[in-house]
């Protein structure tokens, strides 16, 4: 990524939408140098799966062509749009190759209001992370790597681990809620200090 600020790559992507909507091709393959990265490695955290994570990847762009119109910027940027379009995709394939894996992934997932369209914003938003991870207790975040970064479900990591389901789903909620305040009031405090 270049060095663009939030708001200019905010505009940036705008524009670049605006000529999507016109067809434009150029338009499409400046937003997939972009962003396919970062989407790709989330799609290979969840799948594990390279060629699957390419497959999506690729339908995530064409429908970004067939539907740029559907991209609210008033609702938000892009980026966290196609990451959500990415974790849910994934997350779809995963429940159509393992239908036992129904339980909701969804539930305890933490969304930040950081400005990760920068950078430096994603590196600091990755120091904010590894942070707040690391002062979780050890169940915690074991609990949150395994279905965060492995992508099971709580069934699955009450198998793993042997610990009952229902401290399996408390960790974890307890863990979102944790991660929750302290990106919140972390991303609160760095934007006073800005």
């Amino acid at each position: 990524m270049s060095s663009e600020t939030g708001a200019e790559l905010r505009a940036s992507d705008a524009v670049l939408i605006d000529r999507l909507m016109q067809r434009d091709e150029t338009a499409l393959e400046a937003l997939y140098d972009r962003y396919a990265a970062i989407l790709s490695s989330v799609l290979n955290l969840i799948l594990r799966d390279t060629q699957a994570a390419e497959e999506i990847l690729q339908d995530i762009f064409f429908q970004l062509w067939r539907t740029a119109s559907q991209f609210d910027a008033s609702r938000g940027s892009l980026p966290p749009w196609l990451m959500v379009i990415a974790r849910n995709r994934a997350i779809s394939r995963l429940r159509r190759h393992n239908p036992v894996a129904g339980e909701s992934l969804v539930d305890n997932t933490a969304i930040s209001t950081v400005d990760i369209e920068s950078a430096a914003s994603q590196k600091q938003l990755l120091g904010r992370v590894k942070g707040a991870l690391e002062n979780l207790p050890k169940e915690q975040r074991a609990a949150v790597a395994l279905a965060y970064f492995e992508g099971l479900t709580h069934t699955e990591i009450a198998q793993r681990t042997g610990d009952p389901l229902g401290t399996v789903k408390t960790r974890l909620r307890s863990a979102v809620e944790t991660l929750k305040r302290t990106l919140h009031s972390s991303a609160a405090s760095t934007a006073g200090n800005a």
